[in-house]
């Protein structure tokens, strides 16, 4: 039941937003942020949401946010980066698309939010002990689903959408 759609896996940082807008203007998808689309429904932050509701209030949105996106054909779609810790989710995005994992190391996390105040996972004494313990967590979720890994700790965007255009060639092939 493939829908053509692409999904941007990885840890929060990875570039999944900033490349999946770039991917989809150069393949003429649609683009959507599971994120931004749960800020759009509910006209709140996603930190209020984890104030209100917890985060298990918050991934019942998101993956109920990811059943919706996943009808849609042929977008890209850039995901939170726990939508891979509910079993559903994994299945949703292995079944209706390709799934890219766009990888960084805790340390380019870290460079990348040490100004950012909107993650409510970061709101912690030790953001980096909880990117290591996410990264962990994660990691073999984000390798077990994914089609192709691209690195984004250094290079270009650009270098980054041009391998993920080269692999979906490849595929189409």
């Amino acid at each position: 039941m493939n829908s053509g759609n692409i999904y941007l896996i990885g840890p929060m940082a990875a570039g999944k937003s900033t490349i999946g807008r770039v991917l989809a203007k150069r393949l003429g998808k649609t683009f959507y942020d599971t994120d931004h689309e749960i800020i759009k429904c509910t006209g709140v932050e996603i930190s209020l949401i984890f104030e209100l509701e917890g985060e298990e209030g918050f991934r019942k949105r998101e993956s109920e946010k990811l059943l919706e996106l996943s009808k849609q054909q042929s977008s890209v779609v850039a995901t939170g980066g726990g939508i891979v810790l509910n079993k559903d989710n994994r299945s949703l995005l292995e079944d209706t698309g390709i799934v890219i994992y766009l990888a960084c190391s805790v340390e380019q996390q870290l460079k990348r939010t040490r100004h950012d105040t909107k993650r409510p996972l970061l709101k912690v004494s030790n953001p980096k002990k909880k990117l290591q313990e996410l990264m962990y967590q994660r990691a073999p979720l984000y390798e077990s689903l994914a089609n192709i890994v691209i690195n984004t700790e250094r290079g270009s965007l650009r270098g980054a959408v041009n391998q993920i255009l080269r692999y979906l060639k490849k595929v189409h092939d």
